[in-house]
């Protein structure tokens, strides 16, 4: 029988196959049925910081004034009463969960700007979150902001929260910093317990019709892991933190590719809300029938045995496989 165990942030998992933060994690019964179908852990949906910041009449004033305090225009937020939960409610949350199953639970924290809200991870310990990952999603329009401002950011926010508690704390990143290594490093050195790759920044539309700018929830495709993928090959070994692949992943193939670079867990979301819950035990099935067939024995032979420093041509992650690509389309 194959060991499909693996260590993400120092918590000794039974699989690599985590749900990320969605909607499904709202529900308890989900929670327990993500454990039942074979689960490692499961990463809450995010408590946003303007959830915290605001009383629900001042959040209402700004939301009714379309304030650009934010890095994301408040009148874009949904309203009041349609916040999955308030701040108390989540870390209740936090606490059914933990005494509903065995399998740990990362809360998930999103915000933007230095400040108090980053104390409600605390919360999340003292409720039992066995984990935080840290969900920042930053779109830099101010045209004075420099490289290093941005990355900046990240760190205080890591640092601030770090302070705050002794459970591990995830790092989930955005894929557009100009040197991912670097940033990668840096955070590594503040004391990021893992790096998740990477954020989906879901794109807005235009309505051409109603002249409006609109949300736009497309999920995921499995051609959307080769970034998270390539950075995680690259990123693997020069790094002591854990890394979580998140985006793209559909099969057991796809699981598999994501140790095989390095990853020690695979989040999955876009699969589940299409297909069920239950699909995350077929995923662990195809890995193990998929191992058994290519006689690996463990999750750690297979770990990074595909990263940049692991296979016979690393150029193949760099410019090579650009060149590649243009060449081979007949």
């Amino acid at each position: 029988m194959v060991d499909l165990t693996t260590t993400y942030m120092g918590i000794k998992l039974k699989n690599p196959v985590v749900p990320s933060a969605s909607p499904l994690s709202a529900d308890l019964d989900n929670i327990k049925r993500m454990e039942d179908a074979g689960a490692a852990a499961v990463t809450l949906h995010s408590l946003f910081e303007e959830q915290i910041e605001f009383e629900a009449e001042a959040l209402t004033h700004f939301l009714e004034q379309g304030t650009e305090s934010f890095a994301e225009a408040l009148s874009y937020f949904p309203a009041v009463h349609e916040y999955r939960r308030e701040p108390d409610d989540y870390v209740e949350h936090i606490r059914m969960a933990k005494s509903a199953v065995d399998i740990p639970i990362i809360a998930s924290l999103n915000g933007v700007s230095p400040g108090g809200w980053t104390g409600y991870a605390k919360r999340f310990e003292e409720a039992g979150a066995d984990a935080v990952e840290l969900n920042i999603y930053f779109i830099p329009t101010n045209d004075t902001l420099m490289s290093y401002d941005v990355e900046d950011l990240y760190v205080k926010l890591l640092k601030d929260v770090k302070k705050k508690v002794d459970i591990p704390v995830a790092m989930k990143l955005s894929p557009y910093f100009s040197a991912m290594p670097h940033v990668a490093s840096m955070l590594d050195a503040e004391g990021a317990d893992a790096l998740v790759l990477f954020n989906r920044f879901y794109q807005p539309d235009v309505d051409i019709e109603a002249l409006d700018v609109t949300p736009n929830l497309q999920l995921s495709t499995p051609v959307e892991m080769r970034l998270p993928m390539r950075w995680i090959a690259i990123l693997y070994g020069r790094l002591d933190c854990s890394m979580a692949l998140t985006s793209g992943i559909h099969t057991a193939e796809d699981v598999i590719k994501a140790v095989m670079v390095g990853a020690d867990v695979a989040n999955v979301c876009s699969v589940l809300l299409k297909m069920g819950i239950g699909k995350i035990d077929e995923l662990l099935e195809g890995m193990t029938a998929w191992m058994e067939e290519h006689d690996y024995e463990s999750i750690e032979q297979m770990k990074g045995s595909m990263s940049h420093k692991s296979v016979p041509e690393p150029a193949a992650f760099e410019r090579a496989n650009y060149m590649k690509v243009l060449n081979s389309y007949k």
